[in-house]
């Protein structure tokens, strides 16, 4: 076994569950786990302590450790902050937007069009994540940054239901199209209304979820 940071095994694990390789509710049984990151258990067992810590982890009696299940009311929960902090985040990018990074939100914008014009929801939701990490990227508030990850570590697999709702990247996109407007004009105060709105209308997608729980995963791609 090689010796690896639990840190760094922290990082690992929470991308297998934000990429969907683990999901909402499965086993992580820590002799798979040493064996498929190929490190020792006193490593996994720090690793998993700190993603129990974090919310992304639960450990059940008798049963070990799962990705935890977040019901659809503590979906909206998180939802809500995540509205209050990227809307942060987008006042901030339009205070500090650079050239030629107004021309990288605007070509993730004009991709995310042509991808909602050939009617792929799949390739525009990832489209969806990296404009939002870039967004945050532009606006430099760390602070902000660390406490979404975590945020959206929590929540798995719901976000495909919505991009897959019929109509669902259309009304993506205008409102993603509004944020970058905003950005590029160096409006902040429009662009955290209209990542506010943005939010919102998914808080408002999550609570007329039926389903009873809400499977951890990707709000980044809202």
């Amino acid at each position: 076994m090689k010796a690896v940071d639990p840190q760094e095994l922290v990082v690992k694990i929470r991308r297998s569950v934000l990429d969907g390789h683990f999901a909402a509710g499965q086993r992580l049984v820590e002799a798979e786990l040493c064996d498929l990151y190929q490190v020792s258990r006193s490593t996994v067992r720090q690793a998993l302590r700190e993603l129990v810590a974090d919310g992304l982890v639960e450990v059940q009696r008798n049963k070990g450790a799962r990705v935890r299940v977040i019901s659809t009311a503590e979906a909206v929960e998180i939802t809500e902050v995540r509205m209050v902090l990227e809307g942060l985040l987008a006042a901030k990018a339009a205070e500090r937007v650079t050239p030629g990074q107004a021309d990288r939100l605007l070509q993730i914008r004009h991709a995310m069009r042509e991808r909602v014009e050939g009617h792929d929801p799949l390739a525009y939701s990832e489209l969806n994540a990296s404009l939002h990490a870039l967004i945050q990227e532009i606006a430099g508030q760390e602070t902000a940054r660390t406490i979404l990850l975590r945020l959206q570590g929590q929540l798995v697999r719901h976000q495909f239901r919505l991009a897959l709702q019929p109509g669902r990247s259309t009304v993506s996109l205008g409102q993603h199209e509004k944020i970058v407007d905003a950005i590029v004009a160096r409006d902040p105060a429009a662009a955290e209304a209209a990542m506010r709105e943005h939010l919102r209308d998914v808080i408002t997608q999550i609570s007329k979820s039926t389903t009873p729980h809400v499977e951890a995963a990707v709000l980044a791609k809202s």
